[in-house]
């Protein structure tokens, strides 16, 4: 029988599907003791997750005009989610494989209004918050503000950590010359690689919480892994920031240290809000096999009353100095309803099949994981993937209960793989995580200039390849 949460709209929108659904029945009963879904399902029903994926990816450069409007990214959504949903339907309809149909478009729902109400929350309140001063261009000074955004971007995500840092580093450092390197290490770091420790860092570890991996699980298992590349990055930063330093001039040092102002922080109270976002998370998220008020969407609902709070009380001046605007999530909801609708099927077909593949080990998982990340969303390419190592071990009861993964050794080194491989390589291209694009028009608005899509992917290749590699070896080989 298919369960709904509760919420009203879920479910008068579920109500049509729930009706054709009844009357199928007896056959859905008698599916579920045969193969599933995923088993029988034809692999071409994974071309819309592709065909949105590469959209994403593609559009921006060659119709960047026409992508810019929230409009035309839900269309374009919308039109690779319609054969998705009309096969589904049919599904439903027809009767044989109904309960599985339902059950995948019913977990989509839930998990996408979970995945915005997080990451909405976490953008608004971010928005409200300050850091204004301005700081002597040293290399100290510069790995320092990477090293804090590494850390609190496992609190504020990495959205949040790259809006509330970048303008602050930039202004640090305006009156040096040689900075082309800043925004770079910035985005491997603070946009990247930093918010792999707890589900609110990164969206694909968000993700696997939704998905029955415990919260504290990314921090207990991952930070020996992050905490490798981050050390090396920060050493390599400030040997590269130093050899630069010391080629500026007497008159850029001195225009820098006359601008001394110190760090001041506007908006702090919304730290505070940011708190109760995370609380939320650890506290009314719903448990498996207990039914009560947390079924109900309580945690969307607290976060978005949290994200009221802000707007309602933050002064408007203070997201005005931040540039902040509603674009980037709004962009955000309009292409995941559609990744989280037609990413259906591949998750059910990589379950199902996924073992064929050959991907097996957790270095397999890490590269697979992290090459797909660099291009295509790393959301959908961690569930992908999570998907696929659920299918390669026998006690992983389904993707949607990845806590079945983790309690196996094998399953668990591969979850870590894939997790770190998401996040990690998301730093590898402009398109890898939402925060690189914004760092990289933030740094252009400053007058620094930034590579090009290939020009960055091939810095990002010489600076982060040899890491990945020594990942490879030392933690997953």
């Amino acid at each position: 029988m298919v369960h709904l949460r509760g919420d009203p709209m879920i479910t008068a929108l579920s109500l049509p599907l729930l009706s054709l659904a009844a009357h199928a029945s007896e056959a859905a009963e008698a599916a579920e003791h045969g193969p599933s879904l995923g088993e029988v399902m034809p692999i071409p029903w994974v071309i819309p997750f592709a065909g949105l994926l590469l959209t994403i990816a593609v559009a921006p450069m060659v119709a960047h005009h026409w992508w810019e409007k929230h409009r035309n990214q839900l269309l374009s959504a919308f039109l690779w989610s319609l054969p998705v949903l009309g096969y589904f339907g049919y599904l439903i309809a027809d009767g044989a494989f109904a309960h599985d149909a339902m059950h995948g478009l019913e977990h989509a729902i839930e998990e996408y209004v979970s995945f915005i109400a997080l990451l909405g929350s976490l953008f608004v309140i971010s928005g409200g918050i300050v850091l204004r001063g301005d700081l002597e261009g040293r290399p100290i000074v510069n790995t320092t503000f990477l090293a804090v955004g590494a850390v609190i971007a496992n609190i504020v995500g990495t959205t949040g950590a790259s809006m509330l840092l970048i303008r602050p580093m930039l202004k640090t450092n305006s009156e040096r010359e040689y900075v082309k390197h800043i925004p770079l290490f910035f985005i491997f770091l603070v946009s990247n690689i930093g918010g792999a420790l707890t589900p609110i860092g990164d969206p694909p570890l968000f993700l696997g919480y939704l998905r029955g991996v415990p919260f504290f699980w990314t921090l207990e298992h991952l930070w020996p892994i992050w905490l490798f590349p981050v050390g090396v990055l920060l050493v390599l930063f400030f040997a590269v920031d130093s050899y630069f330093y010391a080629k500026e001039d007497l008159a850029h040092r001195a225009a820098d240290e006359a601008r001394v102002e110190p760090l001041r922080i506007d908006g702090a109270w919304n730290f505070l809000l940011l708190g109760g976002v995370v609380a939320a998370v650890l506290f009314l998220s719903p448990v498996q096999g207990q039914h009560d008020f947390r079924d109900y969407y309580a945690r969307e609902i607290a976060m978005l009353l949290l994200a009221i709070v802000s707007v309602r009380f933050t002064p408007n001046r203070l997201r005005e100095d931040n540039g902040f605007t509603y674009g980037p999530i709004l962009e955000v909801a309009a292409l995941f309803i559609g990744i989280f609708i037609t990413m259906i099927p591949a998750t059910m077909l990589l379950q199902a099949r996924g073992g064929a593949l050959g991907v097996t080990e957790p270095w397999h998982f890490f590269w697979a994981t992290g090459l797909l990340s660099s291009f295509l969303d790393n959301a959908p390419t961690y569930v992908t993937f999570a998907a696929m190592g659920c299918g390669a071990v026998a006690e992983c009861v389904s993707a949607e209960q990845l806590d079945t993964l983790i309690l196996h050794p094998h399953g668990q080194h591969i979850l870590e793989a894939i997790a770190v491989g998401a996040v990690f390589m998301g730093a590898n291209s402009y398109i890898g995580n939402g925060p690189n694009f914004m760092v990289r028009a933030i740094a252009e608005e400053n007058g620094y200039k930034m590579p090009s899509f290939f020009g960055y992917i091939g810095w990002a290749a010489l600076i982060l390849f040899p890491i990945f590699i020594a990942v490879t070896f030392i933690y997953l080989v």
